[in-house]
Parts: C-alpha cells; sequence; structure tokens
C-alpha cells in the first residue's frame, strides 16, 4: 500500500508537463546525481583500498552509494518545502561541487576545523585557490544541474500534500538505508573504523556536519563567557635590579615542515643564514634548534590557539570552556606585548593586547606583489614598540610575529624574485598541474626566505644589544603535504594526517647576555636537540624564558628549564 501511493496519481513521480515535476522526483533525482558524481573524491579513494579489489567491492561501492542518496533525500525531506525546495538543493550541489574539487585536487578531507578554515578564508587566500579547474568543477557539478532544475516547473502542492510526500519520502529513505546497510554492515564498519579518512569524505554531508559540529560548540559551553587564567602572575627575580630589559620576539611560522629546513638535515640548503648564525662567528648568542617537534593540529584554526593555550594537546580538544592565554598572562604580568600579523589572524589570541595588521600595508619596498612578505613586520618596529606604555616597555617586551610563511598552494608569492634560489618553480596553484620537482622548488624557495626573515629578526635583535637582553623563539603552526601519496596542502584529521603536516621546526637563538640572565647550559641546550617536544611546550617555556611566576607554569614542559644551571653551580 506504501509503495502504490508513489505510483498513484496522487503521488506520482512522472513528470506531468502540464503540472510540471513532482517535488519528491527532483529531490531524488538530485540525491542520487550528489551520490554518483558529487562523491568521485569517495570513489576514488575506496578504489584505492586494498580490499577493494573484487566484485565484492563493486557490490559494496553500489550499496554505499544507496545509503549516501538514501541519507541526502532525508536531509532534503526536512528542508526541502515549496518555497525551499530549489534554493536547498542548489546549496547542496554548491557545497558538493567545491568540495569535490578541493578533495580531489589537494586530496584533503572536510571535517569541522577545515570548515572554520573556510570561513576564516580571507579575499587573499580564496584569490589563491581560485583556478580554472575550480571553474570548470562547479559548472559541472552544480550550475549546470541548477540551471537545468531552475527551468524545469515543479508541481505545485498544497501544505499538507507536501507534508505527505515528504514524510513518505522520509520513510522510504529510511528503508532504503536499511536495505542497503544490512547486507554490506561488516565490511562497511570495518572500513569506517580502519580508514577513518572515508568518513571525511561523504560529499556535502562532510560539509554540513562539520558546520552543525561549529553550530552547537556554543551550545556545550553554557557559559560562554573568557575564563580567566594566571590571576596571580607576577614577574620573578630576574627583574629585580636588571642591567636590561629582556626582549623576546616569537616568530609564529606558518605552514613550516621541518624536514625541509637544512639546518635540520635536509639535503637543500634552504637555511644558509641560520647554519652561519649558528656557527656563531661573531659570538653574540647561541642558535639551537629541536629536530623532533609536533603541531597540535594540522590547520592554523586549531594549531595556533592551541599552542598558545595552557592546556596542551589532549585537553584543549575536549575543553568545555574558552580560557585566556599566553599572550593575556603575558600582560597580565606587567610586560609590553605586541601581535605583529602578517597573515589572516590572531584567532582571538591577540584580541586583548596592541596589535597590527602589518598584511594590510602597502609600502612598495615589501608590497610590490599585492600582499606584503614578512619583513614588513621589521619596518618601523621602533615606532611601535614607542605606542606601547612606557611603564610595561621598561620592565621588557614580547613581540610576536605571525608570518605568512609557507602558506599554499601559492607558495611562490611567498619569496620575492631576488631571493629564489630553486628554479624552475611552480607558479600554478594548482598544484597537480606542476612537476614534483617545481612544486618541492617553489615550497623550499619560501623556507629560504624564512631564513632570510628570520636572520633580519636577529640582526635587528643584536641592533639593540645596549639596552636589551633579547631572544627569538620561532616555532611554526603545522606542517604541508607536497604530493607526498598524492596529498597536498594540509588540514587532514590528526589521526590520520602524514607526520609531514605535523612535524614542525623550532628554532631559538639567544643573545649571550639572555642566556646569562637564565643561566643557561648551551652545551646542554644543543644536546638536548632531538628532544622530543610539541606545542604542548611552547606556553610553558615562554612563561619561563620571561621568568612569569604563576601556578599555570609547568616547569616538566618547559623546555629549556633543564638547562638552567642552579646558582650554586658554574654554567658552561
Amino acid at each position: 500500500m506504501f509503495l502504490k501511493s508513489f505510483s498513484s496519481k496522487k503521488f506520482s513521480f512522472l513528470d506531468d508537463k502540464s503540472q510540471g515535476i513532482h517535488p519528491i522526483w527532483l529531490m531524488v533525482l538530485s540525491s542520487i546525481w550528489l551520490a554518483s558524481v558529487g562523491n568521485i573524491a569517495l570513489w576514488q579513494e575506496l578504489a584505492r583500498l586494498p580490499e577493494m579489489n573484487d566484485w565484492r567491492a563493486v557490490w559494496f561501492g553500489v550499496a554505499f552509494a544507496a545509503l549516501i542518496a538514501a541519507l541526502l533525500c532525508m536531509l532534503m525531506s526536512l528542508l526541502c518545502w515549496r518555497w525551499t525546495l530549489k534554493p536547498v538543493i542548489a546549496l547542496f550541489l554548491t557545497s558538493a561541487a567545491f568540495g569535490a574539487y578541493f578533495m580531489l585536487s589537494y586530496r584533503v578531507v572536510i571535517d569541522s576545523s577545515m570548515m572554520v578554515n573556510v570561513l576564516q578564508t580571507d579575499l587573499k587566500e580564496s584569490l589563491d585557490l581560485f583556478s580554472w579547474r575550480l571553474v570548470v568543477a562547479v559548472i559541472f557539478l552544480a550550475v549546470l544541474p541548477i540551471v537545468v532544475m531552475w527551468k524545469r516547473r515543479v508541481r505545485e502542492l498544497t501544505v499538507l500534500k507536501t507534508l505527505a510526500g515528504n514524510v513518505q519520502l522520509l520513510i522510504a529513505s529510511c528503508i532504503v538505508a536499511a536495505v542497503a546497510v544490512f547486507p554490506i554492515y561488516q565490511d562497511f564498519a570495518s572500513s569506517m573504523r580502519n580508514h577513518i579518512q572515508l568518513r571525511y569524505l561523504i560529499n556535502p554531508l562532510n560539509s554540513f556536519y562539520g558546520l552543525s559540529q561549529l553550530a552547537i560548540q556554543p551550545l556545550q559551553n553554557p557559559m560562554g563567557t573568557l575564563q580567566a587564567i594566571g590571576k596571580d602572575a607576577k614577574l620573578g627575580p630576574m627583574y629585580t635590579n636588571q642591567p636590561k630589559i629582556p626582549l623576546l620576539v616569537l616568530v609564529v611560522g606558518e605552514t613550516a615542515r621541518s624536514g625541509n629546513f637544512g639546518i635540520n638535515g635536509y639535503s637543500r640548503e634552504t637555511t644558509p643564514l641560520l647554519k652561519a648564525i649558528k656557527r656563531n662567528t661573531d659570538q653574540s648568542g647561541e642558535l639551537t634548534t629541536q629536530t623532533d617537534v609536533w603541531s597540535c593540529g594540522t590547520t592554523t584554526a586549531t594549531s595556533l590557539p592551541c599552542m598558545f593555550s595552557h592546556l596542551g594537546k589532549s585537553e584543549y580538544e575536549n575543553k568545555q570552556f574558552d580560557y585566556e592565554n599566553l599572550i593575556d598572562i603575558l600582560d597580565k604580568a606587567g610586560l609590553a606585548v605586541i601581535w605583529l600579523e602578517n597573515q589572516s589572524g590572531c584567532k582571538g589570541i591577540c584580541d586583548r593586547v596592541y596589535r597590527a595588521a602589518t598584511n594590510k600595508l602597502n609600502i612598495p619596498e615589501f608590497c610590490s606583489t599585492g600582499e606584503c612578505f614578512d619583513e614588513i613586520m621589521l619596518h618601523n618596529l621602533d615606532d611601535r614598540l614607542r605606542e606601547i606604555s612606557f611603564e610595561k616597555l621598561s620592565k621588557g617586551a614580547v613581540i610576536v610575529m605571525h608570518q605568512m610563511g609557507s602558506h599554499g598552494p601559492a607558495y611562490y608569492k611567498r619569496s620575492p624574485q631576488t631571493l629564489k634560489k630553486f628554479k624552475p618553480e611552480c607558479t600554478n596553484n594548482a598544484l597537480q598541474e606542476c612537476s614534483r620537482t617545481e612544486l618541492v622548488n617553489a615550497y623550499d624557495n619560501s623556507i629560504a626566505y624564512t631564513d632570510y626573515f628570520l636572520s633580519k629578526v636577529i640582526d635587528y635583535l643584536k641592533s639593540k644589544a645596549t639596552g636589551v637582553q633579547a631572544g627569538m623563539l620561532y616555532v611554526s603552526d603545522h606542517g604541508e603535504s607536497l604530493g607526498e601519496n598524492n596529498l597536498y596542502l594540509h588540514g587532514l584529521p590528526y589521526a590520520i594526517a602524514p607526520d609531514v603536516q605535523k612535524h614542525i621546526p623550532w628554532i631559538s637563538w639567544f643573545a649571550n647576555d639572555f642566556i646569562g640572565r637564565h643561566n643557561l647550559d648551551t652545551d646542554c641546550m644543543e644536546s638536548r636537540a632531538g628532544k622530543k617536544l610539541s606545542h604542548d611546550n611552547y606556553f610553558h617555556t615562554v612563561l619561563g624564558l620571561m621568568d612569569i611566576q604563576t601556578e599555570v607554569y609547568k616547569t616538566d614542559l618547559d623546555a629549556y628549564a633543564p638547562c638552567r644551571v642552579k646558582p650554586t653551580q658554574t654554567a658552561k
């Protein structure tokens, strides 16, 4: 009786030209299109799995597609009414088109953290991702179906008939989903468990699920207010009768993978200037690098707030509240704090201190290509310092420089022509169209520019030697995939992301009097170069370097605490 109602005149799926196509028929066709063509990335990933190599795999794929179509029909049956039918379907098609393009082109997956990146992407970043391939994908997967749909007349039904039809579609979809998944349940459960990436390739449900996760986050945080930490923060004994003020520059790298730094053992000479500084020809300070360091996440939206948090990765991922961060504690303790932003934003970290967006300046020397190279952050830096409270500045200062770094996919834009040493380089944001050599050359040129920029930061600090005890700490937010296993960019869920998206550089330079201030044993620091560190250490290391006393500081997570010589000992 139920099935007969779908073939009856009342709820006919047939296209009656005098009345138009039935709304349910439009939802079903759209769902089939999305489940098949719109999920090419998913079907390609399935085909790559070693267990998908026989006719059983074909049946699994067909049943999986039927399940996706049924789930899409369920969702549409809840959202599609007389005035929302075509707009909702158009939204589904457009979302699927963009999702399919990026998943196919860069083999990224779409989850809540990726949706955060999408929502926080500025115009310049969006233009870097624009290509003719994107236009073709959107036209084929979205524009053409939408045009065809919009030209078709849709049968006008009363509210009650629409409700009845949608209810029947919902019930039918549930039945189809159950019938589809029942015979493949064991294989399906095993695949979802062993190949987690498949969950994030179901298009466009992955995007909708990611957005829903972001939407319910405020509901999971009922208080909604920023929780204070480090209320007891104060300057330590090093500030008593100090001959010079401490100045620490925190360079927050962008998309830098540790393995592409020559100073970390990379076969190419991407960091000659840092190597020269490490050789310490002028005896002004010590440069050390940590080679086993891991990020908190694989996107800036996750890693940046996490590395400045007191919680650490595991607690940060399960936090119930939003907390103040490292920058707030430095400010509370009475230090001058400046955040210089040469990228798309500090993700709320710097909202309560002095900040300047250098990426919006227009100084030809640094910004001739439409965006500003990182060296812009050193421009007029002394003038910016003078804008800070003299009372705070007289105690000490922390300057945060958030790099554009090696932000992709337009790596070639991240280094000036005069400093490009690896050629030919990829000048296409459709990375799969470039050869492996061209792609790596473009990326390595961006690392070479970071080498140049960090050397300029150190030169700046050396120039202040008469009045400050200076140090620099450079740590990247996450790494990057450069075509390994056909993966590009970053952003895969942490559990399945390759190491190149998580293994990051950690480089420090401390002037001799900064080392003396902390009684640091430089031989100890060098011997611990291979010590495993992560973003969990960052918060506590910076507090230690600035001698901030607070209950949230953990000595065991301070990367340099083991190398502080006790006053009764003699530093090497």
